[in-house]
């Protein structure tokens, strides 16, 4: 029978070990979030752009940070688009749209997101098709980036649309 007190420090090490495996695994993974207007003046049929500043809740990652050199490999792994005011905006009066990231400045501006024939009865959210081929590894570094959303409209609305958009990126441990 396994003695009280080395059961206790098994048990420690297990613990404590899984905590960094945890964290490790939640640190690869950080959303970047940005809220992007569609002006009640946007004509239907027509190609519109939207931009904004994504931050992330995960600074950490940024030149300044401690782990910008710890990480590598970095893509988009989710994307999703949500109505924000009205928050019962059908998204389906968006016929196709796609999101692309860039530095604040518009440079290294790349495609992360799509969507095409978007359903007219969608509802408020919906999850876009990702693009992973290009590696994000410099533009996380930054302090901020830059979303551009290019949408085309099915139905116009009579009021400004705020929609929020969610980009899940995720990062592998840097090989030494």
């Amino acid at each position: 029978m396994m003695k009280k007190p080395t059961f206790f420090l098994l048990a420690a090490i297990l613990f404590l070990g899984s905590c960094g495996m945890l964290q490790s695994i939640m640190k690869s993974t950080f959303p970047y979030t940005a809220d992007l207007a569609i002006p009640a003046s946007s004509k239907v049929g027509e190609p519109h752009t939207a931009i904004s500043i994504a931050n992330s809740f995960d600074q950490d990652f940024t030149k300044d940070g401690n782990n910008a050199n710890r990480i590598s490999e970095v893509r988009i792994i989710s994307a999703k688009l949500q109505s924000k005011d009205p928050s019962d905006y059908n998204i389906g009066n968006i016929e196709a749209l796609r999101i692309y990231m860039s530095k604040t400045d518009g440079s290294d501006e790349v495609l992360v997101a799509v969507r095409k024939d978007i359903t007219p009865n969608v509802g408020n959210s919906i999850v876009l098709d990702i693009d992973n081929s290009h590696f994000l590894d410099e533009l996380v570094r930054q302090p901020s980036v830059r979303v551009r959303m290019v949408y085309l409209l099915r139905k116009a609305s009579d009021v400004d649309i705020s929609l929020k958009v969610s980009l899940g990126i995720g990062a592998e441990p840097r090989q030494r």
